[in-house]
């Protein structure tokens, strides 16, 4: 079944505008600030510029199941397309983080960000299958395409997966799609930060179906997912192997959401909040304050006064980076 919300020529003069309104721009030598929902306006650099509203040129444009291919323009709210997709089954299985009701498919793909799947489903970047891109000129340009296959030469679309509008304004964008897992559950175990390093670094090279990890405060959360024959087998051995206690769904899925949204208490009110991607190998990070280690330990939230020099040569020491 094809679901398409709305048709092209109804949305071209909010696209022409939008040409129109950057090649202004570029002939007066302003500068334009692209906006959606404002929900991301705290990451990247200091906001400047005119704001250019992109919520105008919104809507599903092409939504496929059987082709795992979904394609929608800027403003569409993510709300809009996360529904379309659970109603077939399945899911952005990157897990974007929205940060509120008002974001954006623009500013989901601007901002790059993935959320507690993406060690084991991959990042935004890898889903990103073609977009219209209208540059500093005023341009429509398009790249890839709305198929699995349509991949050849330099892949320009996956280039504009975190660009944060540099590049130009995402006008349009066709994501892959996966298959909600079949059986999926949530698992605590009670360690310390340096075996959980170790436990995680050691079952990534074995067969396990784990879809998601978080440790903070000497607790392990590990999210099993796929086959219910394989999910309940690897509960079954961390049952019995690492006294791994199941988790509730419910609460499990505000866990994750919480986690995913930055409203875990962890986050909240947080005076510095660091993150670091380093090599999950990476050894613990000898700092005073609160942690919370992401993604197999590649993604390390950390909440500290240590000064930002001795954090970021930390960092680039183990081969990561850190940012405030």
């Amino acid at each position: 079944m094809t679901t398409t919300t709305s048709s092209a020529a109804a949305h071209a003069p909010a696209l022409e505008a939008l040409r129109e309104r950057i090649a202004a721009a570029a002939a007066a030598r302003w500068p334009l600030r692209l906006r959606g929902g404002g929900t991301k306006d705290f990451y990247g650099l200091r906001l400047a510029g005119e704001i250019v509203d992109t919520r105008g040129y919104a809507g599903i444009v092409d939504y496929e199941p059987t082709e795992l291919v979904i394609t929608a323009r800027c403003g569409t709210p993510m709300a809009e397309v996360l529904a379309a997709v659970h109603e077939q089954r399945q899911m952005l299985a990157f897990e974007p983080p929205c940060f509120g009701p008002a974001a954006t498919l623009g500013g989901v793909v601007a901002a790059g960000l993935s959320g507690p799947r993406r060690a084991s489903a991959g990042a935004l970047r890898d889903f990103m299958l073609g977009a219209m891109l209208i540059d500093g000129r005023g341009t429509a340009l398009n790249f890839g395409g709305r198929v699995m296959k349509n991949v050849a030469g330099y892949d320009v679309a996956r280039l504009l997966a975190g660009s944060l509008g540099v590049l130009g304004l995402i006008a349009e964008v066709s994501l892959k799609v996966l298959p909600v897992p079949a059986a999926e559950v949530t698992l605590e175990l009670v360690m310390d930060e340096v075996q959980a390093l170790d436990r995680l670094n050691e079952w990534a090279g074995r067969p396990l179906p784990i879809s998601a990890s978080a440790w903070c405060d000497g607790r392990l959360m590990l999210r099993l997912s796929g086959a219910a024959a394989a999910v309940e087998a690897a509960g079954a051995r961390f049952r019995n192997d690492h006294g791994a206690l199941p988790v509730d769904a419910a609460v499990a899925a505000r866990f994750w959401s919480d986690l995913r949204e930055h409203a875990d208490p962890f986050f909240r009110n947080a005076p510095a909040l660091w993150r670091f991607s380093v090599p999950s190998t990476a050894p613990r990070l000898n700092f005073p304050g609160r942690q919370l280690i992401e993604w197999g330990g590649s993604q390390r939230w950390l909440v500290t006064d240590v000064e930002p020099a001795i954090l970021r040569r930390a960092a680039e020491g183990v081969g990561g980076s850190a940012t405030l």
